[in-house]
């Protein structure tokens, strides 16, 4: 049987994050499972912790959102360990890509009998991301959203791109993506392993965990009127067949832009460009449905 530690951020949710672990918990211990648990302090601390868990051989649960999701697969994929989420933050877009349960009879199933699938990562700078990485409008949101935190999420998450787009000017980006250049002027660009972010959104619909490839979005500049039509499309993932909206994909793709934008990474902060994002196919064990 397994035996699991978790690692739960007491901020995230509003709170929410240690309830919902100590539900979990109880169910897991009533099966007979082996289950710790520990706060988490900072970025540092849940790669670390991760990182001894997966060494001793506990599957790592990350209870938080998609933030501590990314580090603590960080510390699990550098011990080839086994990483499982309970979603528990405000936006929680990788459990809604993997299609986890919300109930908690049902995810304690899951956490005791799911399988372990091998997905990909993407890897910049050293640091590792599992949904996406993004410049541009999205990024600016992002930051916004970030320092909003007293605003509920599914208003936040549809307001900031609004506030952002008031005062947008679209930069021009150079995109080397395995050799090809691109230079264009463009609202924002996703580098997508999961596709999903923004609480919901199915902002690179085809994007595939596992299939050993980045999908790379390029939303180009047309008028800013008609990004309201592209955020509403997205949510269904028919924003693609825009004709400002071109897919490719790549193992590996540098970014750079005209002005200083800021990187997001699964909702958060990863710096600025220019940067260089590879994927590290296979990279993370995680259960699955």
């Amino acid at each position: 049987m397994r035996s699991f530690h978790a690692l739960v951020n007491p901020i995230s949710g509003g709170g929410v994050a240690p309830r919902r672990w100590q539900q979990l918990a109880e169910l897991l211990a009533e099966a007979g499972a082996k289950v710790s648990v520990e706060r988490t302090r900072s970025r540092g601390h849940a790669v670390r912790a991760a990182a001894d868990a997966a060494a001793r051989g506990d599957v790592v649960v990350a209870v938080g959102g998609d933030g501590l999701v990314r580090d603590a697969a960080e510390g699990v994929a550098a011990a080839g360990g086994t990483l499982a989420v309970v979603p528990a933050g405000r936006g929680n877009d990788l459990a809604r890509k993997l299609a986890l349960p919300s109930e908690p009879a049902e995810l304690a199933a899951l956490l005791l009998d799911g399988r372990a699938q091998q997905i990909d990562v993407l890897e910049s700078s050293g640091a590792l991301v599992i949904g996406n990485i993004y410049a541009g409008i999205d990024s600016v949101s992002t930051a916004m959203i970030n320092n909003s935190r007293w605003i509920p999420a599914p208003l936040l998450y549809r307001l900031a791109p609004v506030v952002t787009v008031l005062t947008w000017r679209p930069p021009t980006y150079t995109i080397v993506a395995d050799g090809e250049r691109i230079t264009t002027k463009a609202h924002m660009v996703v580098v997508a392993n999961s596709g999903a972010y923004g609480h919901g959104l199915r902002i690179v619909p085809d994007a595939v965990l596992d299939d050993g490839l980045l999908d790379i979005l390029i939303v180009g500049a047309g008028p800013k009127r008609r990004l309201g039509r592209f955020m509403r499309q997205a949510k269904t993932g028919a924003h693609v067949h825009l004709p400002e909206v071109r897919v490719i994909r790549a193992k590996e793709v540098s970014l750079s832009a005209d002005r200083p934008l800021p990187v997001g990474a699964d909702g958060d902060d990863l710096g600025r460009l220019p940067r260089t994002v590879r994927l590290r196919p296979a990279a993370l064990k995680i259960i699955t449905v």
